[in-house]
């Protein structure tokens, strides 16, 4: 699975299925078929914390469907309720 942003979401460029579909296939030619994400799910932003770090953990907890841990840490709380309902 693979959370991603898009730089630019210029009117008129790819939609997320068609991102999602290109990201797959560049992942397969470049790395290899195993290495390819079931899933990509284009998003707005990441779960980070006050430094900047990307919490990973917290992305795992949503992909496995399991109770998401402590969000104290996180800039801006919403970022991972929006993922979480994006995903169901």
């Amino acid at each position: 699975m693979a959370f991603v942003i898009l730089k630019s979401r210029k009117e008129g460029t790819v939609t997320a299925t068609e991102a999602s579909d290109l990201l797959r296939a560049h992942v397969s030619q470049q790395i290899g078929a195993i290495a390819r994400p079931r899933q990509v799910f284009v998003v707005a932003e990441l779960p980070k914390t006050r430094s900047g770090k990307i919490m990973r953990r917290l992305l795992q907890d949503v992909a496995e469907g399991r109770e998401v841990g402590d969000t104290t840490t996180l800039t801006d709380t919403s970022v991972i309720r929006i993922i979480s309902d994006t995903m169901q």
